[in-house]
């Protein structure tokens, strides 16, 4: 099974969420993920609105998990804690 790793961001300082995206995208590759949506319009019909949404694919939860836990990824981290507020979550597919 696949998974979806969703992220729901505010960002408040756009040169360190810059660095965050750059060494997110790299562990994201790394890991097999890539991309399906990224910071594309979208309709909030419930809950909080966040101006920017992220959906990436992994091959599996475990991998995703894996990326997240990354040294690369972690050290991205280190540069979006200050710079944004933000929910992530990973969902196992059913495809």
């Amino acid at each position: 099974m696949g998974a979806l790793w969703i992220a729901h961001v505010t960002v408040t300082d756009d040169a360190a969420y810059a660095k965050y995206a750059e060494l997110a995208t790299e562990a994201i590759a790394a890991h097999g993920g890539h991309f399906i949506a990224r910071g594309a319009r979208f309709v909030q019909l419930e809950g909080q609105a966040r101006p920017r949404n992220v959906v990436a694919r992994f091959p599996d939860l475990e991998t995703a998990e894996r990326c997240y836990n990354s040294d690369v990824y972690q050290r991205a981290l280190n540069h979006a804690r200050d710079a944004s507020e933000r929910e992530l979550m990973i969902i196992e597919t059913s495809e």
